[in-house]
């Protein structure tokens, strides 16, 4: 049995963040649990491996999880890929770099959440960027996490920027300094300094990879399964896991941080019997410590596809020559980390208000240069674009539940989709907004053939049919393990587990309310403040 300081269980974007900076300090130890691999292969380099990695066919890097049947969509089940090696999503993810509106954050100060403003996280946003741009008020210069300006954006791209223009929404070129109404370019988790320019920049191969094996006081093991939480009375004093097919124990002197995700660390506290009662008992785990939020609070981004087939073949397709023509893509991309091969897909953002008298946008676009269907599990002839369509601040809400108590076993995702008819509503009106901007010039003279039976004149009914029948996440869970202040809080806003000690929560799964925008920066930065709670802990 190994006995550390600190134990650290999922090594994803959190958790290679917390456990590079907790080692900073020679005078601790730290052992990172990664239930997956080192997470440094090509694919996982090359930006465009993303398309062999998120459909999970196969489950390379990918947990490939499922939702159960959601009524919101006619009985459909989502599929939720996560990331599963050091690095976590940031492994799979499109490498966008968004922080939200400063609103979020003052919304979260507002509901008790001392500490967490926007000024107030502003600081560790910049702590943890090394901007391509520089340093200034609003980015950091020397951080671990490089963040570029895309390398090669499209033709097709900036047809569509100018597209959004020509319809009066204004464009920006920072959508990171607070304020992030209009259209651009997304900004990039992609290594820009001379030795690795153009790869990926996850977290691991930011915070974790240039430390594994030169510090010490830092373990990390990979292929090694969490499967419970070990308590002395009310104390969290361990961690076993599953490691070549044998069951280990890990014991921790200070604190354990569970940084599984919005899924795995509400499993997990379930598991060892941390949640409700009505959770935990029918599958025989004994309780250790009732804590009704659990698990519940599950908010997400709803995502809708508009799509077109193009005969431009300056993009992604499928078809005869169209593999040919990636051969001076992929020279370029070895050679200066420059071509289509560096692409994050998603190369073209839009916030946008949907309603007159809004505070701040309620939509997100997400234009990519490709034809993306069912997470592209399915593949389309051809070359094309699409347009993703998300609703910034879900009224739904759900939960994650254990089905089994088998700790290998998936965990019940139910994200209630759409069970609050606002988030439809919202995404009409989002979805409208979105096809108007496509059929405007110099976008629309790419427009071939429109695909999934949108056309003109739809009623706001068959608008609603096709959001049903074809919505799905994009990848932004969070909330399971909500901070807050009031009784269905599992964290307090320094992240320690309410009634239990020795525990902390440090992943998206703390977040009390979505971002408007992408959360993989945000984690990244909560888990840069939970390192400078620990330390202070010290």
């Amino acid at each position: 049995m190994d006995r550390f300081d600190y134990v650290i269980v999922g090594g994803g974007s959190a958790g290679a963040t917390l456990a590079a900076r907790l080692s900073e300090n020679p005078d601790v130890s730290v052992c990172l649990l990664e239930a997956g691999g080192r997470g440094g292969s090509l694919v996982v380099r090359m930006p465009a491996g993303a398309v062999a990695l998120v459909p999970g066919r196969p489950k390379i890097n990918n947990w490939a999880l499922w939702t159960v049947p959601q009524p919101g969509l006619k009985g459909r089940r989502g599929f939720q890929p996560r990331g599963k090696a050091l690095g976590g999503s940031s492994a799979i993810n499109a490498m966008l770099y968004v922080r939200g509106h400063r609103r979020d954050y003052d919304h979260w100060a507002e509901q008790g959440c001392e500490g967490w403003s926007w000024d107030e996280v502003l600081p560790f946003f910049r702590k943890a960027e090394n901007n391509v741009r520089g340093e200034d008020e609003v980015h950091g210069g020397s951080g671990p996490l490089q963040v570029s300006d895309q390398r090669s954006p499209r033709p097709i791209t900036k047809a569509f920027l100018e597209a959004a223009s020509r319809r009066r929404f204004r464009l920006r070129r920072d959508f990171n300094a607070g304020d992030n109404e209009g259209f651009g370019l997304y900004q990039v988790t992609q290594f820009h300094d001379e030795k690795r320019r153009g790869e990926r920049c996850s977290a691991a191969a930011a915070y974790l990879h240039p430390v594994m094996g030169k510090r010490a006081n830092l373990t990390v093991m990979t292929g090694a399964r969490a499967t419970k939480i070990v308590f002395e009375g009310k104390r969290a004093i361990g961690v076993r896991y599953r490691l070549g097919g044998r069951e280990r124990q890990v014991e921790a002197g200070r604190e354990i941080a569970l940084c599984a995700g919005a899924f795995g660390s509400p499993q997990l506290l379930q598991l060892s019997g941390v949640g409700r009662a009505e959770d935990i008992g029918p599958h025989g785990v004994a309780m250790v410590h009732e804590l009704p939020g659990v698990g519940q609070n599950l908010q997400d981004h709803l995502d809708f596809i508009l799509a077109w087939k193009t005969r431009d073949r300056d993009n992604f397709g499928i078809g005869l020559g169209a593999a040919a023509r990636l051969v001076p893509h992929a020279l370029a991309w070895r050679r200066d980390g420059s071509g289509m091969l560096a692409t994050p897909f998603a190369e073209g953002a839009g916030f946008l208000k949907t309603a007159p008298g809004l505070d701040l946008p309620d939509a997100q676009l997400h234009f990519v240069i490709g034809i993306v269907d069912n997470h592209a599990r399915k593949l389309h002839w051809g070359h094309g674009f699409c347009l993703h369509v998300c609703a910034l601040y879900p009224y739904s809400r759900g939960r994650v539940f254990l089905e089994s108590a088998d700790p290998l076993a998936p965990p019940g995702i139910d994200p209630r989709f759409l069970s609050d008819r606002r988030d439809l509503e919202t995404l009409i009106r989002a979805a409208k907004i979105a096809r108007d901007i496509v059929m405007t010039p110099p976008l629309a003279r790419y427009c071939d053939q429109e695909l999934f039976g949108v056309r003109d004149g739809m009623t706001d009914a068959e608008w609603e049919d096709h959001i049903r029948s074809r919505a799905d996440t994009i990848y932004h869970p969070i909330g399971t393990c909500r901070m807050g202040v009031d009784d269905l809080a599992v964290v307090d806003p320094q992240l320690r587990v309410r009634g239990l000690e020795g525990l902390r929560i440090v992943d998206a799964s703390v977040m009390p309310t979505l971002i408007g925008g992408n959360t993989n920066a945000p984690t990244i930065m909560i888990a840069e403040k939970a390192a400078d709670f620990m330390g202070a802990a010290r």
